[in-house]
Order: structure tokens, then C-alpha cells, then sequence
């Protein structure tokens, strides 16, 4: 049957190719028997741009500036609808690759390898395009413009949207976010292969339950220090050429109509040129729950006047009255309108086949082996080992008899996170153990309990000991040699503004960083069998396991790790792979261990403010090899500011394993300054070693990676004197100290 489905899936492509040739070829020919100017490929962008908008009636403008733009017939402009998602992998359109959730992505820590994986995610968009407007189809969730990546700071782990976040640093982020823009638009000069989004601009990390009329106001270190860089590399580095506002508001005003974040900031400040577009219905809260002004022909003259052009929502539908009552001129919408159709020229929306190099790509390029193979590597590259007692891990043929217990063992969701595509061949955690562990291992599974979102629909009082999945747990792991434990939390209780009635979580935030109790009480009771336990977590924020610490053989940190989860997770857990992924998070001990949710300010969060003991600190990850900094050296100790830091670190690795090494540098301010971090990361590299090899990684640092935001000049600065630099394996694991001079 399954073969049969394949033959039946690339026939039904074939034939929506052959489609997508024909409707190219129409639109060759349309092309060479059309007057209209601007859809003469050799005038100049703006040219064309000018042409068409002259055409457009006033109604017509207003229409193409809501994310459902209806088709324009007489000018033979199709319609185009402008939301899309591609968090980890085309989403909400069917059959796609599916990779790590975003957190999973970061702890990779490898840049490069999430550049490869937004190249195949936009070759994917492309292909879903082609295969769609074949089929005569525009509709949501079929476009090249994409609402990804998300890079706010997940500077608190209750929050919900954490896991679509590349994690609690800046410069992480940063870096991890111009790989996956870069990947997503292309390199060619003259068409986006895809438009990539920056979101949610700015200073938006929940709670959930109050997004729509929140009121956000970090100190000005906090907004330039930690809030603002990842935009700002993105804008400046990666290009990218749409920004998405939030809902919240900012030092009192909505952000969707803030001047200072959209008109002096982004494109002040910083230059961009491209396009901004509200989050969804977010104008709506400007006068519905932010009530800071009464109508939304109001709202909308706002939003219009701080550039933001395209309205996800219908809210864009009151401009015509706004400009009726005065509040907004035509010529000022246009700026907007314009800004929108470059955007669509520059997809290459209206020009020949043969000149937009990306239309070569065919409607069947989508979950691929290909594909597939990259969504393991990057699963496999995003695994962090958080225990490792007695190196149980990886499993020898002594463990004949293996008992898979929990709640997502063999569950789907937690391969998947959020604003996820749908995997043609997702595997499980028991799929993928079963699929490794060899004819002469014997698998034995059971769920032992309930998953938290079922559970929560039972009593609260339940006596877990009677429970026949809590008592057949017991038995199974009583015939096996080791235990391996599959639980956490699932995407089903923290994500976007959740209808979740679930204890220990509110409106998709949390409100303790704890396992759920029936999966607590089970984990104490298997240690009583007195069998190795091995807890593999799935989660997108960080969990207080501080019994398993204590209790557990061994932790394996999995995330939400895609369509090829449970197979790389078993890769880790028999030895055909070595892990190395790194925590883009603090993991706290308790809840009580930070401030309040609503506080934005960074004092007690993240690695660079937090003064008590992690409980596994940021850049924390073991492996199955050990590895030995034999050296660190600066090229030269005394700097200016236009200069760059060369470190030379001589590793070698000492283990009985092939293995990466993420290397990280990390830099303290000079001691006359205050306020400042513990420390900042300004670099990281992972590099593979071979079993007993050396080798010498060279890092390159920009002096401007040391700036700081001084207040008394409102800007950044990069003051002289010594800074100390931290080179390590981690932020708590710090091999060699340095230091070097600013002049």
C-alpha cells in the first residue's frame, strides 16, 4: 500500500508540474502581449513600483494592504496572500520536512548547519508555491513571504513561546537568526528566493494571558543590551526585509504605532528598507483592550503614520474612512503600498520564468530523502546530554532487555513543538529505540501514565500506586536491565495563548518549572526497582529536574526535535552518534529562583544576571569523549576599537570517541563599569574531532562585540581599559582566563 501511495503522490506531482510549465508558459505570453510598464522586467524596480501604484484606485490600495490581497483583474495582478510560517520547517500547508523546534535549532550551536537547514526550508516554500499556483491556488499558508524567525529574548522559562526562540542570549540569537534569514532569502542580487521576518519588534516574552494589553518598560541597558541586538543584526547583517510588531505595548505605546521603535530605530537608526506588518489583529488591541485611542479609524492613521504597512487582520478595511475624516493623506498610504509591491517584484512575483534563477526549482521538492537526512542531522546536532553517571551511555549489548516507560515515548506531538508542518514519516521515541536496538535487544514499552493534558480531565486527588498504567509500569521494568523514562512537557500545554485547564500552566505560560506529579511519583518509584534510569526530556523550556539530577543514571535533553526525533535520539542513546548540543537556556532550580514574570527587567535572569547556582547553566552539554585545552592565546593583547580579537585555543581530544566541541568565549566589562553582566558570550565555535586529535581553532572578534549602552550619551560605547576574557566549554566551565586591552 505504501508503495502504491508513492506511485499515486509523484504521479499527482508530475501532473501539477506539467500544470505549473503551461501556466509559466501563460504567463510568458501574457507578459510579451502586455502594455502595462510595470511588468517590463528591464525598467529599473522603482520605475515599475511607481507605474503600477499610479494605476491603483484608492480602494484598490487599501485591499493590498491587508494579508489577503485580492486579485486585481484589469491589471492582471493575481491575488496574493502574505501570511506564511516557517518556524522549523513550512508550516500549515501540508506534507513538509519538519526540523527541531527553534529552541532545538540554538542548541546546536552551530550557525552554518541552520543556514543549510532555512536553504532547504525556502527551497521547500518555493516548491509548495509552484505546486500550488499550478493548481490556480493563493491561498493562506501558500506564499513566499514568511513570518519567521522569532527572536525575541526568552529571558523568563514560564513563558509559553519560549520554544520558538533561539534562546536566552543575544548574540546567540543573533547569530543563530542571520544564519536562518540568510538561508531563507538567498544570495541572489536581484530576487528573494523567500522573504524572511524578524518578530514580534520588540520587548515581547509574555505572559500570554496578557499580551493584548501589556505594558512593557525596561530600563534603557536592558532595551539596547539585551532586547534590541538580534533585530538590529538581522536589519544590518542578514538583510532581512520584513519586521512583525507585537502586541504589547512599549514605554506606553502599542507597538504596531511606535514611532520610536519603527521610524527612529529601524528605519533611522538602522536603515531598513523593507516592509513592517503587524502581528495578527494586533491593531485591533490598539483601541479594543490598549484603549489608547477610541476608533480604529484612529488606530489604523497611527499604525500608518509609524510604518507599519501590511495589517495581518481586517483592520486596514477602516483606512478609506481614515482618510475621509482627515486623519491619514493618500500620498502617505502609498509609501506603504509601494513598500509592499517591491516586495512582491522582488520575489520576482511578475517577471518571466527565465530571468528569477529560483523558478528552476521543481513543485516536487519537498520532503525529500534529502531533506529527511538534514532534519537528522539537525536533530542529532541539537541533543544536549545533561548526565552521563558511570557513562551509561551509550548502551552496550549488556542491556538485553530495555523497558521504554512514559507518557511521550510514543507520542507525535512532541516531535513537532508549534507552527510546525506535517511529517510524512514522523518516528517516535519507541520507533526509534525499536529501529536501533538490534535484533538481540528486547524493547518492551509502556505508557505508565497519563499524559499532564489527560490527567488534568481526571480527578486531582488521584491515587497514582492504583492507576493499571502506573502498576504495569512497575512490572515491565522489573524484567528489564535498563529503564529509559520519555517524559516532560508536551507543545499541548505551553505555546500561544492556550485554552489549557492543566495545573502548573496558564494560558500556554507555566507557573512551576517542575515534571508533572504523576511523572515525579512514577520516576520514584522505578528508582526503587533499583534499575539505571535514563530520563529523556521533551520540552521547549527548561525543566527543575532536580530529583532526576540527584536520582537518574543519565539525562538526555531532547526538545521538540522534529520529524527524525526518535531516530536521532536513539542514535545518542547506542553510540552512533556523540552528542554535543549545548543549553541556549538556564535551567533554574526553582521557579522561586527568579523574578516575577511581568518584571522586564534582566536583573536575576539569564546566565549574564543571575547570581545564585544553575542547575545546569547556559552552554552546558556533555559528551561521550573528553577533551583537553591544552592553550588559549591572544594574537595581540592591546587593541583599538576598530580592531579584532584573534584567540588561538589548542584542544585535543582525549577520549575513547569521535565528537564536536563547542568552544565559547565569554567577556567581562571593565571593572569600572557599572551595572554590567557577570559575563557576555561574544563568540562560540563547534568543531569536530577525531579520536586523539588536536587541533588549533582560531576565533575572530570584532572589538565592537565588547560595546555596552552607556546612558549618559544614550548610544553604545566601548569604553577603555581591560576586559577579561572567558574561554571554556560552557559559561560555568571556564578553561583559560586572558585578558585584553582596549585603547
Amino acid at each position: 500500500m505504501k508503495i502504491q501511495a508513492n506511485i499515486f503522490r509523484k504521479l499527482t506531482l508530475f501532473a501539477a508540474l506539467c500544470i505549473l510549465t503551461i501556466f509559466k508558459a501563460q504567463s510568458q505570453s501574457s507578459l510579451n502581449s502586455n502594455d502595462f510598464r510595470f511588468m517590463n522586467p528591464e525598467l529599473t524596480l522603482k520605475q515599475r513600483v511607481d507605474d503600477l501604484v499610479l494605476r491603483l484606485t484608492l480602494d484598490e490600495k487599501i485591499l493590498q494592504m491587508q494579508h489577503t490581497a485580492p486579485a486585481i483583474e484589469r491589471l492582471g495582478i493575481p491575488q496574493y496572500n502574505w501570511w506564511n510560517e516557517c518556524l522549523h520547517g513550512v508550516a500549515r500547508n501540508g506534507i513538509a520536512t519538519v526540523f527541531p523546534q527553534a529552541i532545538g535549532i540554538a542548541a546546536t550551536f552551530n550557525p552554518p548547519l541552520i543556514k543549510q537547514e532555512a536553504d532547504v526550508i525556502s527551497t521547500e516554500a518555493r516548491a509548495k508555491y509552484y505546486e500550488a499556483i499550478s493548481k490556480g491556488s493563493h491561498e493562506i499558508y501558500q506564499g513566499l513571504t514568511f513570518w519567521s524567525p522569532n527572536i525575541n529574548i526568552f529571558r523568563d522559562p514560564r513563558w509559553g513561546r519560549g520554544q520558538e526562540t533561539y534562546g536566552e542570549d543575544p548574540f546567540l540569537t543573533s547569530q543563530v537568526g542571520k544564519a536562518f534569514v540568510q538561508g531563507l532569502q538567498g544570495n541572489d542580487p536581484d530576487y528573494f528566493k523567500v522573504i524572511a521576518t524578524a518578530k514580534h519588534f520588540a520587548v515581547h516574552s509574555g505572559p500570554e494571558s496578557q499580551r493584548h494589553k501589556f505594558d512593557a518598560w525596561p530600563s534603557q541597558r536592558d532595551l539596547y543590551d539585551t532586547y534590541l541586538p538580534a533585530f538590529e543584526v538581522l536589519v544590518k547583517e542578514a538583510k532581512v526585509y520584513s519586521v512583525m510588531t507585537c502586541y504589547n505595548r512599549v514605554f506606553g505605546i502599542p507597538s504596531s504605532a511606535n514611532t520610536f521603535l519603527f521610524k527612529e530605530t529601524l528605519r533611522g537608526k538602522w536603515g531598513f528598507n523593507g516592509y513592517v506588518v503587524s502581528d495578527c489583529w494586533a491593531i485591533s488591541d490598539i483601541y479594543s483592550f490598549h484603549n489608547f485611542v477610541p476608533t480604529a479609524e484612529k488606530a489604523v492613521a497611527l499604525t500608518l503614520k509609524a510604518g507599519t504597512d501590511l495589517s495581518c487582520g481586517p483592520e486596514y478595511g477602516s483606512l478609506k474612512k481614515a482618510v475621509e475624516l482627515g486623519y491619514i493623506t493618500e500620498n502617505e498610504l502609498d509609501v506603504s503600498v509601494k513598500r509592499l509591491f517591491e516586495a512582491r517584484f522582488r520575489l520576482g512575483l511578475f517577471d518571466p520564468s527565465s530571468k528569477v534563477i529560483y523558478s528552476a526549482i521543481p513543485a516536487t521538492e519537498y520532503d525529500t530523502p534529502a531533506h529527511q537526512e538534514l532534519a537528522h542531522q539537525v536533530a542529532l546536532q541539537s541533543i544536549v546530554l545533561l548526565k552521563n553517571d558511570n557513562n551509561i551511555l551509550p548502551l552496550t549489548s549488556k542491556s538485553r532487555t530495555i523497558a521504554v516507560i512514559g507518557p511521550y515515548a510514543n507520542d507525535t506531538s512532541v516531535l513537532l513543538g508549534n507552527y510546525n508542518g506535517i511529517p510524512s514519516h514522523p518516528v517516535t521515541m519507541l520507533q526509534g529505540i525499536r529501529n536501533k536496538a538490534g535484533k538481540s535487544t528486547k524493547v518492551i514499552y509502556c505508557q505508565g501514565v497519563n499524559k499532564p493534558e489527560v490527567q488534568a480531565l481526571r480527578s486531582e486527588n488521584v491515587n497514582f500506586s492504583a492507576d493499571p498504567l502506573f502498576s504495569e509500569a512497575i512490572s515491565v521494568s522489573m524484567t528489564a536491565d535498563v529503564i529509559i523514562f520519555a517524559g516532560g512537557i508536551s507543545p499541548n500545554l505551553e505555546g500561544e495563548e492556550m485554552d489549557v485547564k492543566v495545573p502548573g500552566f496558564s494560558a500556554g505560560d507555566r507557573t512551576t518549572l517542575d515534571l508533572p506529579q504523576n511523572q515525579q511519583k512514577l520516576l520514584e518509584k522505578l528508582k526503587l526497582i533499583g534499575k539505571p534510569i535514563i530520563l529523556l526530556l521533551t520540552n521547549g523550556s527548561a525543566l527543575a529536574i532536580n530529583w532526576a539530577q540527584q536520582n537518574a543514571t543519565a539525562i538526555v535533553e531532547t526538545w521538540y526535535p522534529g520529524e527524525e526525533g526518535g531516530n536521532a535520539v536513539a542514535d545518542v542513546l547506542f553510540g552512533n552518534y556523540n552528542p554535543a548540543g549545548r543549553l541556549p537556556v538556564t535551567f533554574y532550580k526553582s521557579v522561586d529562583d527568579i523574578p516575577a514574570f511581568e518584571d522586564y527587567s534582566m536583573k536575576g535572569r539569564t546566565y549574564k544576571y543571575f547570581k545564585g547556582t544553575p542547575l545546569y547553566a547556559f552552554g552546558y552539554g556533555l559528551s561521550y569523549t573528553s577533551f583537553n585545552y591544552e592553550v588559549a592565546e591572544l594574537k595581540a593583547k592591546s587593541l583599538n576599537v576598530t580592531d579584532t580579537i584573534v584567540v588561538s585555543v589548542k584542544i585535543s581530544n582525549t577520549g575513547k570517541f569521535n565528537g564536536d566541541e563547542v568552544i565559547q568565549v565569554y567577556a567581562k566589562q571593565p571593572i569600572a563599569l557599572k551595572d554590567q553582566p557577570i559575563k557576555s558570550l561574544i563568540a562560540f565555535q563547534r568543531v569536530q574531532f577525531g579520536k586523539g586529535e588536536m587541533k588549533e581553532v582560531i576565533l575572530s572578534i570584532p572589538v565592537s562585540r565588547l560595546r555596552h549602552f552607556n546612558p549618559d550619551i544614550k548610544d553604545y560605547a566601548i569604553a577603555k581599559g581591560e576586559y577579561e576574557l572567558l574561554i571554556g566549554a560552557a559559561s560555568d566551565d571556564i578553561k583559560f582566563k586572558t585578558i585584553v586591552t582596549i585603547e
